[in-house]
């Protein structure tokens, strides 16, 4: 029954018109026959995608909160490493530790678990402890893009193997040639290696997808600074 009331919410969420299906579930009256939980899942999703993530929060706590700690269920542990990545990139560190800590202890997905723990660590100034969450992720996935672009960014940021970096750093994009962070990490590495051109190149492209991102802006400034000498 609550499938088939949001049946057409959800038609556009799968078909990425985010907005749309999140004007659905919004109008949908309170006796509608829509499970809440169900109801909480779909609007948390579309929140994340339209990047307002405290509205998200307040749904997706509801999905997990309901469900026993130990739950294996799909939807919970999805809904807790949403709950995770929105801690950690909104600075409440110990939130996000605490989720991607459940998630490591039921065993889902643990590359992407331990990518995000080499975030968090990083965004705390764990250096070592990211690079070392980010080398586990990829032992357990070699193809983890999140892994290899935040390895090959940790390498470019000491100024250290920059070959190796480069490498990280190639196959991230090969993987996801539309990823502003992977275009910009590799035109950063480009940049440690004096390669100013091919930097300027990768970080044009990243500023076109994401040209808002205060990062890629002080990266390419860096760029035009060294690169005019």
């Amino acid at each position: 029954m609550s499938e088939n009331v949001l049946s057409q919410g959800i038609s556009y969420y799968k078909s990425k018109k985010y907005t749309d299906a999140l004007t659905f579930f919004l109008s949908l009256p309170s006796d509608s026959g829509a499970d809440s939980n169900d109801l909480a899942y779909y609007l948390g999703l579309c929140y994340t995608k339209l990047s307002h993530y405290e509205d998200a929060l307040l749904y997706l706590e509801q999905v997990v909160t309901s469900a026993s700690s130990d739950t294996k269920d799909e939807r919970v542990l999805q809904c807790r490493f949403i709950l995770a990545l929105i801690y950690a990139v909104s600075g409440r560190k110990r939130l996000a530790n605490f989720e991607l800590g459940k998630l490591a202890e039921l065993g889902y997905k643990p590359a992407s678990v331990y990518a995000a723990l080499a975030f968090v660590a990083w965004e705390q100034s764990e250096v070592e402890k990211s690079q070392e969450f980010y080398e586990k992720a990829l032992s357990l996935d070699p193809d983890n893009v999140t892994a290899l672009n935040g390895i090959g960014y940790i390498l470019a940021c000491q100024e250290k193997d920059l070959g190796k970096a480069l490498s990280y750093c190639k196959r991230a994009v090969d993987y996801a040639p539309e990823s502003a962070a992977c275009l910009d990490s590799l035109g950063f590495v480009y940049y440690k290696m004096g390669l100013y051109k091919d930097a300027k190149h990768y970080l044009e492209m990243a500023e076109q997808i994401d040209g808002q991102n205060p990062l890629i802006m002080e990266h390419m400034k860096g760029v035009m600074l060294d690169g005019d000498r």
